[in-house]
């Protein structure tokens, strides 16, 4: 199983990504980039490949959702796992992202305390299920 250690974060308040990056850094020991804008972290994803993405559900221009159905069409980042991060997490909201083909949803606020270990359970368990259906 490969471990995760690359994460790539698109968030469009600073403060949260602020928070986010030292938090996965500090607490998770994961190698973190931040982008700002869906556009931005097109760009990162030309020269850096994380393991996974960790995307804002709401941001201006290109949201999470809609930066998500592009990386689909992308034979490059079509298998790139991604989490959404969002302060809409109802549950009926939550289980229309993870139809969209997430791996799970993140609820803001997060805590940056039991952030990396929420995101390293979502890992394995990502893990466990290309294993188990044999696509690992």
């Amino acid at each position: 199983m490969k471990n995760l250690e690359k994460i790539l974060f698109v968030d469009d308040e600073g403060d949260i990504r602020t928070v986010a990056k030292i938090a996965l850094e500090r607490v998770g020991g994961f190698e973190v980039k931040a982008e700002e804008s869906a556009e931005k972290a097109l760009q990162r994803l030309n020269d850096w490949q994380p393991d996974l993405l960790l995307l804002d559900v709401m941001m201006p221009g290109m949201g999470g959702p809609a930066l998500f159905s592009q990386l689909q069409t992308d034979e490059r980042y079509k298998d790139l796992p991604v989490v959404f991060m969002t302060a809409k997490a109802q549950p009926k909201e939550v289980d229309d992202y993870r139809e969209l083909g997430v791996l799970d949803v993140i609820p803001k606020p997060f805590d940056p305390f039991t952030l990396a270990t929420q995101l390293q359970a979502i890992w394995m368990r990502f893990q466990e299920d290309r294993a188990a259906t044999g696509n690992g």
